[in-house]
């Protein structure tokens, strides 16, 4: 049985740092090397990366590939890999499979319909209106990547589990400590944001949090819930605060980089934003539950397995149709349509209330980085003149 092709010399898990326009070209290796590719992973030894859309999509629905951490290599470090607690030790949609995974979806898949989230609309541009005006009255130049693209998707998030928004800059402040690098300051920030996410369940409570909470299957314990919840908030704040600012930065610059007109073309760049800039550039990692048999390789038991989802969504020789910016199958994004409103509603704000807005720098001087692994890029910054 042959392996899959092994490139030593590239870490596609590597942090990065390069210009908006500059191609990754490791994006062009893993497509040239086959539709599956065994690279060095991060927290040691090999893993398999898939690079073809239709291997992807079989991947995606095969229950042979877990995301239950349960299944990891035996020697992977938990905080290296960046790892969730195990289904068993945490129950969570990110991580439960089969029939525990379906009686959980079901119960958070009626809470965030197309529907439920339309209407939420009125809501979500109000917000996006009130925090870009507080911007624009303040100064005249804004980086919109130091605090709007955060606070923002965090604003509508607590708003619509029902949590006071007076806790939104704390929120924040926890959001921007798991992501930093000091030590130790992780844990406290997941331990504030899980309290900060359960605020909506108070007895009077009538957001969606409390909602949740009665949906769920009846063996769920309250902290359970309280996971159920931080995770929403912070899967969808990581989500929505990524894509702003490319979005934002395609609606703002010049052709070819045409500001949205109306409700259509809000919605082609927001599918296209999220094309070319998935909010994650690798699905989470998959392990093998048994010797699997994938595109004439054979895979061990307990093999860590990705899919590059930025490198089939832009691959040239893609047909069209849709792409894979929230996955696909059963693991299917549970909050895509929340994040479509809240893009789409920052185009529409800044087109009917910021008709001169402006990039404060031509669009080829703005930069991305990316803090490696399975993390997607963001801007470093966008200075934006809202007042043109």
């Amino acid at each position: 049985m042959p392996h899959a092709p092994h490139l030593p010399d590239l870490d596609p898990f590597a942090p990065t740092r390069r210009g908006l326009t500059e191609p990754d070209p490791g994006r062009a290796a893993l497509r040239a090397a086959g539709p599956l590719v065994r690279v060095d992973a991060p927290a040691g030894g090999r893993a398999w990366i898939v690079t073809e859309m239709s291997l992807a999509r079989e991947v995606l629905v095969d229950p042979r590939f877990s995301k239950d951490p349960a299944f990891a290599p035996a020697d992977w470090d938990r905080e290296t890999a960046g790892l969730e607690p195990t289904a068993a030790e945490q129950p969570a949609l990110t991580t439960l499979e089969g029939p525990d995974h379906a009686a959980l979806r079901r119960a958070h898949a009626p809470l965030l319909t197309a529907p439920r989230i339309q209407e939420r609309s009125d809501r979500v541009h109000e917000i996006a209106r009130t925090l870009l005006g507080a911007l624009a009255a303040d100064r005249t130049e804004v980086d919109l990547m130091a605090d709007f693209s955060t606070r923002y998707p965090l604003t509508v998030l607590l708003d619509l589990l029902g949590v006071p928004l007076d806790l939104v800059d704390r929120a924040a402040d926890a959001c921007r400590r798991m992501l930093g690098e000091e030590p130790g300051a992780q844990g406290g920030a997941i331990a504030e944001l899980r309290a900060l996410s359960a605020a909506g369940l108070g007895e009077d409570a009538r957001g969606l949090a409390a909602e949740l909470r009665d949906r769920v299957p009846a063996h769920t314990t309250e902290e359970q819930v309280r996971y159920h919840l931080f995770t929403l908030v912070f899967a969808g704040q990581l989500t929505t605060d990524a894509a702003l600012g490319f979005l934002v930065a395609r609606a703002l610059a010049g052709p070819p980089h045409r500001r949205p007109t109306d409700r259509e073309d809000a919605d082609a760049l927001v599918r296209e934003t999220l094309r070319q800039h998935p909010p994650a550039p690798f699905t989470l990692w998959r392990f093998t539950t048994t010797e699997v048999e994938l595109a004439g390789a054979r895979l061990p038991a307990r093999a860590p397995l990705t899919i590059d989802v930025q490198g089939i969504n832009t691959d040239p020789a893609r047909s069209p149709g849709p792409d894979l910016a929230f996955g696909a199958g059963p693991h299917f994004c549970i909050g895509a349509q929340l994040a479509h409103l809240e893009l789409r509603a920052v185009a529409s704000v800044l087109r009917t209330d910021f008709p001169k807005a402006r990039l404060a720098v031509p669009f080829e001087d703005l930069r991305q980085v990316s803090p490696g692994g399975l993390m997607g890029s963001r801007l470093t910054a966008l200075p934006v003149l809202l007042h043109g």
